[in-house]
């Protein structure tokens, strides 16, 4: 069933548990991550990125994920990540999303209030939930995410602070937020350092379900202590590619035919989602 995202949110964050969000650009991820959590009986969130249009446009795909979501078993909330433009973002609402995340993180702070407030006024009056971002989740491929021993003044720099979190969320009006605690978008090429002392003390100033994204590559020690500590919704991409694309590449060693081929995908994208979904504590919280 096609929810809002705030209320699965909401429950997720009084329950303890996280709820995973599972960005798809095509239907063999979207089969494969819905299939896994009707099988556990598992809330989720799928969706897509303005970055991922290229690899999916919104027009063909938009369309597919919300009639997914109404037809399933379990709730599905469906989000359009990283919303950069108005545009994209109303195209998603036009199409049928029931969340967005406007992303304003990389522009200076007065106009992302500015323009996530006018994001928020725009979705609520279409009973869409939004998402915003205060600090900055970045790249793995930064030199500031990569480099221990480097400038972890700079890293910190960019963390969420409760403040800013605080401050954000009044001036708004936002149902969720994404925070900067360490994390970064991508495959990580050394261990992030979270700071989960950071992300207690904003969980504690602030009501609304906190976001962690930069989620694949974490370890599971790293996903409880961010849930414990306050996280409600983590953001899944980079992994359930990685699995998509290893299955490709074992299918073909194989000599697997494109058909069979296909369902070896969806099956390995729904394995490492039934993961996710278990380690998130969300199984049976339908």
């Amino acid at each position: 069933m096609l929810v809002n995202v705030k209320g699965i949110l909401k429950k997720a964050q009084e329950g303890g548990y996280a709820v995973g969000l599972f960005n798809t650009t095509d239907t063999d991820m979207l089969e494969g991550v819905i299939a896994a959590a009707e099988e556990l009986n598992s809330p989720i969130i799928i969706g897509t990125a303005e970055v991922l249009l290229p690899y999916g446009e919104l027009k063909l795909l938009g369309p597919a994920l919300v009639d997914a979501a109404k037809r399933a078993k379990v709730p599905v909330a469906v989000n359009f990540d990283h919303g950069l433009t108005f545009e994209r973002c109303v195209e998603a609402l036009q199409v049928g999303f029931s969340a967005l995340m406007y992303d304003g993180s990389a522009k200076g702070y007065k106009q992302n209030v500015r323009e996530t407030r006018e994001m928020v006024e725009i979705a609520h009056m279409m009973g869409v939930s939004v998402e915003g971002e205060i600090g900055h989740v970045g790249q793995a491929s930064e030199d500031s995410y990569e480099k221990h021993d480097g400038p972890v003044a700079e890293r910190e720099d960019m963390y969420t602070t409760p403040e800013e979190a605080k401050e954000f969320l009044r001036l708004t009006g936002v149902d969720a937020l994404a925070v900067a605690i360490g994390t970064a978008h991508g495959e990580y090429k050394s261990k992030p350092i979270l700071n989960l002392k950071r992300l207690q003390e904003i969980r504690a100033a602030v009501d609304v379900p906190l976001v962690l994204h930069g989620g694949s590559g974490l370890s599971d020690d790293d996903f409880r202590n961010c849930i414990k500590c306050g996280i409600a919704k983590v953001n899944i991409f980079t992994d359930i590619c990685l699995a998509g694309a290893k299955a490709t590449a074992e299918g073909l060693s194989q000599g697997m035919g494109y058909l069979e081929l296909r369902n070896k995908k969806v099956n390995d994208i729904k394995e490492a989602t039934l993961a996710k979904l278990r380690l998130f504590g969300s199984e049976n919280k339908a």
